[in-house]
């Protein structure tokens, strides 16, 4: 795409056809940093978070604004992101031969101390949401943004050596002959190829069902209570992890509406975990402060790099 506008992005977005592999998000997020660098729209720092800013388009997109975009992870410049997206590849190559061992290496570990995994997928997935924000009507866009990160986790699954893919399981419900309760999972991995050997047999002993949203801003409470049903009607324990971007939003501070607030809601956290069961992971891209420094909440939290590079690895054994 040579000197995209800001339309063409828009019908990238929406294009169902597209973003079959990691060169397409690429491609789409390189776009996207390059006009920004073109085009030079309105950028806001946050008077109360100075690390979150804001896009402002132009008139054409009657001055819309971007979501809150964390610049401790979100790399603004388009050769810059090429680049360390050519580090991540090469690491993540890296990871499907050494696996879990990769940490054991002196550039493994000096690797993901530079945070770059989690700078990428935030850098490609957020720049897809910002195009979003652009539309007229926000709906237009908001569930193909929320698919388009799941399908980049899964992607990023895949390319490390994993089996990774969405399914649709019909669980019938004990007593009740005939009565079946549907589920979605988002991504269903494993280390090697699991096969059903029968009809009742959904989920392999080998995998492990993952929820992967872009924030759990009201869907918390559904992923806990997902695990607690599998576990109940399948009568065993069902390995689930959750996989989130962020749990951010714009909202008005003071004099301005520039202001960021948590929607991590972790009395409701805490309470899913003593009432229903602890999921088997919980990763965040972009995570909270209060995650990393809450005892309770770090020792259940980590960030999707952690998932990638050891927990992912430790729970297929």
């Amino acid at each position: 795409m040579i000197d995209p506008i800001l339309a063409d992005l828009q019908a990238s977005v929406q294009d169902r056809l597209a973003f079959n592999s990691l060169a397409d998000y690429v491609t789409l997020c390189s776009s996207f940093l390059a006009l920004l660098e073109r085009t030079r729209p309105t950028r806001i720092v946050s008077p109360t978070h100075p690390n979150y800013i804001f896009y402002q388009y132009d008139e054409t997109h009657s001055h819309r604004i971007t979501r809150p975009l964390n610049t401790h992870l979100f790399i603004e410049n388009e050769q810059s992101f090429l680049a360390e997206f050519e580090r991540c590849a090469g690491f993540l190559d890296d990871l499907k031969i050494y696996q879990e061992h990769i940490l054991d290496r002196p550039d493994g570990k000096q690797f993901m101390q530079s945070n770059t995994i989690n700078k990428i997928v935030y850098t490609m997935q957020q720049s897809i949401g910002s195009i979003g924000d652009s539309f007229q009507n926000p709906n237009q866009s908001r569930k193909r943004i929320g698919q388009l990160f799941e399908h980049l986790i899964r992607l990023i699954i895949q390319r490390v050596g994993f089996e990774c893919q969405s399914r649709t399981i019909n669980i019938p419900i004990p007593d009740y002959a005939g009565y079946h309760m549907s589920y979605e999972l988002d991504v269903v991995f494993s280390r090697n190829k699991a096969i059903l050997m029968s009809e009742t047999e959904y989920i392999h002993s080998s995998e492990i069902v993952g929820s992967v949203k872009t924030t759990s801003k009201d869907r918390l409470d559904k992923i806990f209570i997902d695990k607690y049903l599998l576990n109940k009607l399948l009568g065993r324990n069902i390995p689930v992890v959750a996989i989130f971007l962020h749990d951010v939003q714009r909202a008005q501070r003071g004099n301005s509406i520039f202001g960021i607030n948590s929607t991590f809601k972790s009395n409701h956290f805490l309470g899913y975990t003593v009432a229903l069961n602890k999921l088997d992971g919980i990763y965040y891209v972009d995570p909270r402060p209060e995650m990393l420094v809450n005892e309770r909440l770090r020792e259940q939290i980590a960030d999707f790099q952690q998932f990638l590079v050891r927990d992912m690895w430790v729970m297929s054994e």
